[in-house]
C-alpha cells in the first residue's frame, strides 16, 4: 500500500491506524519533507511504523514505486485556504493535475483501491440545509476548487476496475504528532491554554462539520477495502457524522467547558462569513456503517488539551509559528531552501 504526504498532520495518525489494522501489510510513504521536522509531543517518528519511506515532490512521482501495490492514498496535497491562496497555481498543479494524473497511473499499474482526500469545504456558502452529494457545490477558493475539479476530472476518466473513493471530509480537528493549530477547534483550544481567551472573529454563526484525525483514518481504511458493489466503481461520499455539525460560537463555548478559566470574545459586529455550511452524511453511514466516527467533540478537546499540556505549551503568538503550516513554508523560502513554486533547492 503506498501513502503519499504521509509526514503531515493526517499521515502521521494514518500510519500507525494502518499498522495496528493491518499488521501485516506493506506499508510504503512517499512525501517531500515540508513537514517532517514539525513534530509535537511525539516520542518516536510515526515513520517507524511503514515498510519503507521515500523522499520526493509528487509533481515527479518516481512510477516504479507504484509497482506491485494494490491500495493507494492520496494525501499529499497544498493543504489549505490560506496556502491555497498563497499558492493559487501550485495548489492547482499539485491538487489536482498531480491528483489526476496519480489516479490514472494507478490504473494503468492495477491499483485495486485509490482513495482520494478531499474536502467538504467545497460546498463553500451553502444555505438551505445540510449539503448532500447530490447537491451543488460552491467552491469559494483555490483549495475547494481544487478537490472538486480533481472529482469532474477523474469522473470523465477511464478507470478501467479500479475502485475510486473520493472522501469529502468535514473539517479536520483533533491531536496529531505533527499538529496543525490553523484548523478551528484546534486554534480555540490552542487559544484557550495560552492566554485564556477566545476570540472568534465572526459573529460565531457560521456552520462547520468536524471530524476528528482519527475518524479520518477509520474513513480512509474503510475506503481501501471498499467494493465496487458498495457505492459504485467511483465514489464521492462526504466523511463524517450529522452530528458533528456545530456552529463557531459552539466550538468556542465546547472548549471553554473543559479548558478551565476561559473566556470568549464573540464580534457580533462582524460581517458575514461566506464559508458557512452544514453537511448531510447520510450517505457514508449507509455504505460504511462500522466505520463511523467515534471521537466525540469532548473526547477531541480533551485530547488537544492534553497533548498541549504535556508540551508545555504557551505560545500565545502561535499564530506566527511554525504550529501554521503557511508560516512553515514562508520560513523554508526565507532560509532559501524551496522557492515559491515549492521546489526544494538542492
Amino acid at each position: 500500500m503506498l501513502i503519499t504526504g504521509n509526514m503531515g498532520y493526517v499521515g502521521s495518525v494514518l500510519v500507525k491506524f494502518l499498522r495496528q489494522h493491518l499488521p501485516h501489510a506493506e506499508l510504503i510513504g512517499y512525501d517531500n519533507g515540508y513537514f517532517g521536522h514539525c513534530l509535537t509531543g511525539a516520542d518516536f517518528l510515526p515513520e517507524k511504523f511503514l515498510n519503507a519511506q521515500y523522499f520526493g515532490d509528487i509533481r515527479h512521482f518516481p512510477a516504479h514505486l507504484i509497482d506491485g501495490v494494490d491500495a493507494v492514498v492520496h494525501l499529499a496535497a497544498v493543504s489549505n485556504d490560506p496556502m491555497g491562496k498563497e499558492f493559487e497555481a501550485v495548489t492547482e498543479a499539485i491538487n489536482r493535475k498531480v491528483s489526476v494524473s496519480m489516479a490514472k497511473l494507478a490504473t494503468e499499474a492495477g491499483v485495486r483501491n485509490f482513495v482520494f482526500a478531499s474536502s467538504c469545504s467545497m460546498y463553500g456558502q451553502a444555505a438551505g440545509g445540510p449539503r448532500k452529494e447530490t447537491d451543488p457545490t460552491n467552491p469559494l477558493t483555490a483549495y475547494a476548487r481544487s478537490k472538486i475539479g480533481t472529482e469532474d476530472d477523474l469522473r470523465e476518466a477511464d478507470l478501467k476496475d479500479m475502485v475510486f473513493t473520493s472522501l469529502r471530509f468535514a473539517t479536520a480537528c483533533g491531536w496529531s504528532d505533527r499538529l496543525r493549530l490553523d484548523l478551528v477547534l484546534n486554534d480555540f483550544v490552542a487559544c484557550a491554554l495560552s492566554s485564556g481567551r477566545i476570540t472568534v472573529l465572526s459573529d460565531g454563526t457560521p456552520w462547520r462539520p468536524l471530524i476528528d484525525v482519527e475518524d479520518m483514518a477509520r474513513a480512509i481504511f474503510w475506503a481501501l477495502t471498499r467494493q465496487a458493489t458498495n457505492g459504485g466503481a467511483f465514489l464521492a461520499v462526504n466523511a463524517g457524522r450529522d452530528e458533528g455539525n456545530y456552529q463557531v460560537r459552539q466550538l468556542a463555548e465546547a472548549v471553554a467547558g473543559i479548558v478551565p478559566g476561559t473566556t470568549i470574545s464573540i464580534n457580533e459586529d462582524a460581517p458575514a462569513d461566506n464559508r458557512s455550511y452544514s453537511v448531510d452524511f447520510s450517505l457514508y453511514k449507509s455504505l460504511a456503517p462500522d466505520y463511523q466516527p467515534l471521537i466525540t467533540l469532548h473526547e477531541s478537546i480533551r485530547r488537544l488539551y492534553h497533548g498541549l499540556s504535556s508540551m508545555g505549551f504557551q505560545d500565545a503568538d502561535f499564530r506566527n509559528a511554525g504550529f501554521m503550516r503557511l508560516n512553515t513554508l514562508r520560513q523554508h523560502i526565507a532560509k532559501g531552501l524551496i522557492n515559491n513554486e515549492l521546489n526544494w533547492f538542492h
